[in-house]
């Protein structure tokens, strides 16, 4: 393993690839005694099944067959023992790859961090941050002096609102002549004229008295 660990982490191309090399080495040979693992256990189980076939028959071939199974269970073990063996081996291999990948990426991070920060300092940053506060207050300084060379000006809240109510008030005003309703308030000094159909009061009693002389020449008929 320590003689991977150079070859893992030293300089030139087939270091870099030794890795990938070493896992596809192992995984080859862990198949291997994987498929002898099974047959082991193959064979193991057919001495079993012989066994006891022939336990009560044939007591000399169920010895034998025991026997056998006997035999191949170290075997059996020591395959085991080296597919797990095999296995962590792997997983270490693939753990470091990973590891020193990750690390690979911080290192070229903390690189590319230092060339953007170059010549960067808390000093130059708050120095442009002065700078840039000046600036702006410069061009508020400019764009105010422009506005009033112009002859522009803004005005406030309460202006709005004055002039807000007195078209309020105009709009109030024409909406009481058109409808003929007497306007509330000293902006129109005239009353509206009487409409046409209204009759005057003279003419309304001459026509009562003219009503009533005909009433009282009937009932003397």
């Amino acid at each position: 393993m320590s003689g991977w660990g150079f070859s893992l982490f030293g300089g030139g191309g087939k270091a870099k690839n030794a890795p990938k090399e070493a896992i596809i080495d192992l995984r080859k040979h862990l198949e291997m005694l994987s498929k002898r693992e099974t047959h082991l256990q193959n064979q193991m189980s057919e001495y079993d099944a012989t066994a006891r076939k022939y336990v009560t028959t044939n007591k000399k071939a169920a010895k034998e067959a025991l026997r056998k199974k006997k035999d191949l269970e170290p075997r059996l073990e020591q395959t085991s023992a080296q597919i797990m063996t095999l296995e962590r081996q792997i997983y270490s291999i693939e753990n470091a790859n990973i590891n020193k990948e990750t690390f690979d990426a911080m290192k070229k991070a903390n690189a590319a961090m230092k060339q953007i920060h170059n010549g960067l300092t808390q000093d130059k940053v708050d120095q442009t941050m002065e700078e840039l506060r000046e600036q702006h207050a410069i061009g508020e300084d400019i764009s105010e002096a422009i506005t009033q060379s112009m002859g522009t000006q803004i005005a406030d809240d309460d202006e709005l609102e004055d002039e807000l109510e007195q078209l309020q008030q105009e709009q109030l005003d024409e909406n009481l002549l058109k409808t003929g309703s007497v306007p509330v308030g000293d902006k129109v000094s005239a009353l509206p004229s009487a409409p046409h159909h209204v009759k005057p009061v003279e003419q309304e009693e001459d026509d009562e008295e003219e009503e009533l002389r005909k009433l009282q020449a009937e009932m003397a008929m």
